[in-house]
């Protein structure tokens, strides 16, 4: 990195790098280095009365010092918290040689470095639980300096704040803003209860694959990938679907799967290109069953991570205490809307649309008509967890006909906060009723719907085997996340969301780096 490119900041911490290893000192060691404690667990378990004085090694970044001539404090940070420590002159560099303290702890640490220490846990005279250091080890030099929040009457300076600069560098949002590890925690937390609760039922967790010859298992457009070593054009997946109907094809009662799925479409609040879903397919069960069973498992979770049902989401209280309401698609629309679509060919569905002001293009067949309805003018009414059922056969290709009404099919989408959490069916298992759905995806295809699905003939073949009854359901595990923790952006539940690519800074003296 050119020396003109680095801030006074960066090139003052590279030259405290380069005096550190003059004087012997690796500022990136090696050697394993051993801590015992960690800052909750010393304050949680400190003990007033105590005969004797506890010894630890903790370690992690300084995040702020005050350099007071002999002694020192400085405010170390670790993956459970923040803890004082306090260094005197004489204790960490007993013999003759001060320099350790004088000019290694004073002159040549920074903020954000990485250190270890070794010493006891006591209490300070202004009543902090402390670790008095015997001991100082540099275990990492930070060569950027850390955003540090600078209060002043009142008024916070310096955070990091913007949304843009947070979510590139999460690394930092991570370690300067309180709460996003936590955050973070609880969104791990979620997927752990979630497999406990299948695994507690004997359901088999498995792997099916990312890039595939056919993007099947929803209606979206995929990203397409070229393999060099079969030279042939692959997509990464939109769904996992298909997969696991074939394994329970193969034998298996009850499988899931936590997939990496991708889809080419709009980014905003509620979607990212690569998401995380969690699919799960039952044999012998029907959606009915799966709705029970998705109420039980989402109180559950709600339980294990925030030890009740209720949860705030852009100030109002979730309940996921079940049971959840259940409506059907068409009652839905009648009930908010005062039109009832049952039996309404296409035409008669743009005329509804028209009437109230809904979009509509030339490539919208009879399912994505109702369902820009139902988006327009019934979603957002939904804030309570719901169970809206019975979707129009043209809007489920793979889902099993209403066992009453032929025209409806056995499925629903669970609601919360206006946005799907939940999909489920009762599978289609009839491989012949298949191969005709499919069909009519490829007309809409032809007609210019550039999410109708493909037309998968090995899927097809594995449903002639035979399929038992099934009830599969996929579920959006950052959305969950987003309403179980109280946010209102999906990029706030993922590591690193998808973002344009940063632009290069500009470079400066650009005629002296010419030269």
């Amino acid at each position: 990195m050119n020396l003109l490119e680095l801030s006074e900041q960066e090139i003052f911490r590279r030259n405290s790098m380069e005096q550190l290893r003059q004087m012997g000192i690796e500022p990136y060691p090696a050697a394993e280095y051993a801590t015992n404690a960690y800052s909750k667990e010393i304050k949680d378990s400190f003990k007033e009365d105590s005969e004797q004085r506890r010894s630890v090694c903790v370690a992690g970044r300084i995040m702020s010092r005050r350099i007071m001539g002999k002694a020192s404090f400085m405010e170390l940070q670790d993956s459970e918290g923040r803890i004082q420590i306090y260094i005197t002159r004489d204790d960490i560099c007993p013999g003759e040689d001060k320099a350790l303290y004088t000019t290694v702890f004073k002159k040549l640490l920074d903020i954000g470095d990485y250190v270890g220490i070794k010493g006891f846990v006591f209490r300070t005279q202004m009543g902090e639980i402390s670790v008095h250091a015997e001991e100082l080890t540099i275990l990492a030099k930070s060569l950027r300096p850390l955003p540090v929040v600078k209060m002043k009457d009142g008024v916070a300076y310096d955070g990091f704040n913007d949304p843009e600069q947070r979510y590139r560098q999460r690394y930092v949002d991570l370690v300067v803003n309180e709460g996003v590890k936590d955050l973070f925690i609880k969104r791990t937390k979620i997927f752990n209860a979630m497999r406990a609760f299948f695994n507690d039922r004997g359901y088999l967790e498995v792997d099916t694959p990312v890039l595939q010859s056919i993007p099947g298992g929803a209606a979206a457009r995929p990203f397409i990938t070229h393999h060099n070593a079969l030279d042939i054009e692959l997509y990464l997946r939109i769904a996992n679907e298909l997969y696991l109907k074939r394994l329970i094809v193969g034998g298996f009662e009850g499988v899931y799967e936590f997939s990496r799925n991708f889809r080419n479409e709009g980014m905003d609040r509620t979607h990212n290109p690569e998401f995380t879903v969690m699919e799960i397919y039952v044999a012998y069960k029907d959606y009915l069953w799966m709705m029970d069973f998705t109420e039980q498992l989402l109180e559950k979770i709600c339980m294990d991570v925030h030890g009740t049902t209720k949860v705030m989401f852009a100030g109002k209280e979730i309940d996921f205490k079940a049971p959840y309401k259940r409506i059907t698609m068409i009652d839905s629309i009648k009930e908010n809307t005062g039109i009832d679509i049952a039996g309404m060919d296409e035409s008669g569905l743009r005329d509804v649309c028209r009437q109230l002001g809904v979009e509509q293009d030339g490539t919208m067949g009879k399912g994505k008509l109702i369902d820009a309805i139902f988006g327009k003018k019934c979603e957002a009414n939904y804030v309570q967890p719901t169970f809206i059922t019975d979707y129009p056969i043209e809007m489920s290709p793979l889902t099993k006909k209403h066992r009453s009404n032929p025209c409806l099919t056995e499925r629903f989408e669970l609601m919360i906060c206006g946005k799907e959490v939940a999909n489920a069916y009762s599978e289609l298992n009839d491989p012949v009723d298949q191969r005709i759905r499919f069909e009519d995806q490829l007309r809409l295809s032809e007609k210019g719907d550039d999410e109708a699905m493909f037309i998968d003939q090995d899927f097809l073949r594995a449903l002639e085997y035979g399929m038992p009854p099934t009830s599969g359901m996929g579920i959006g595990m950052d959305r969950l996340v987003m309403f179980m923790t109280g946010q209102e952006s999906i990029q706030e539940v993922l590591f690193f969301p998808q973002m344009r690519p940063e632009k290069p800074a500009k470079k400066e003296c650009e005629n002296d780096i010419k030269e």
